[in-house]
């Protein structure tokens, strides 16, 4: 069951532009920074890895308020639950799609705008490692906060103003490894993506049961 409900929502994603929308948000992003800032390449590489950091909770957010919401409203999270399908399996099958639509490709998009950043080849490699840890924890904390507002009035502007308090750890230790903090940086990038991938399904599926009952 899982399975299918995961092809199902990234099946969504794909119709909806979720795997190129990321790709040409970042590359938006990236060619547009060196005109705010200017063509210092000394400058571009030291705030490059930051703003990689900030496009990616940025794209995590596009899809929010068609992760939880379309379904709920069309009895389809109801009909699963009715078939023996638990909220927590739900949330944990559209954290993984909702990962799978984002995450990916803005690795592969992290590349082409490390070059536009002028990035040296060892933040390049920091950056990756730390997107590859870091997104999960972001995509589950989208999908939270979506299950938490799910059924408020303007449920996907409250979501987002939600979410970026609340991603500011992944966002320092992301930045904090470009500097001399390195591997420890990055464990804990790990470690706060791997709470809140944990956290996801057990917190979001008993929000979605409380807002059923």
């Amino acid at each position: 069951m899982i399975g299918a409900l995961i092809a199902r929502d990234l099946m969504r994603a794909l119709r909806g532009g979720g795997l190129w929308l990321p790709l040409a948000f970042l590359l938006l992003i990236a060619a547009l920074f060196p005109f705010a800032v200017g063509p210092d390449a000394a400058l571009l590489g030291k705030t490059g890895g930051g703003l990689l950091w900030i496009a990616a909770l940025l794209a995590s957010l596009l899809p929010i308020d068609r992760l939880i919401e379309p379904d709920r409203d069309t009895g389809v999270i109801d009909q699963l639950v009715v078939r023996g399908t638990g909220e927590g399996t739900i949330l944990l099958a559209k954290l993984i799609a909702h990962w799978l639509s984002f995450g990916p490709p803005l690795l592969i998009a992290a590349l082409p705008s490390a070059a536009l950043l002028k990035l040296d080849g060892s933040t390049i490699l920091v950056v990756e490692l730390g997107l590859a840890l870091g997104t999960p924890g972001l995509a589950a904390l989208t999908l939270l906060v979506a299950a938490l507002t799910a059924g408020l009035k303007g449920s996907g502007a409250l979501a987002g103003l939600l979410v970026l308090p609340l991603a500011i750890p992944i966002l320092i230790f992301g930045a904090g490894s470009l500097s001399d903090a390195g591997i420890g940086a990055l464990k804990l990038v790990a470690a706060s993506s791997l709470l809140l991938v944990v956290l996801c399904p057990l917190v979001g599926g008993a929000a979605l049961r409380a807002g059923r009952d």
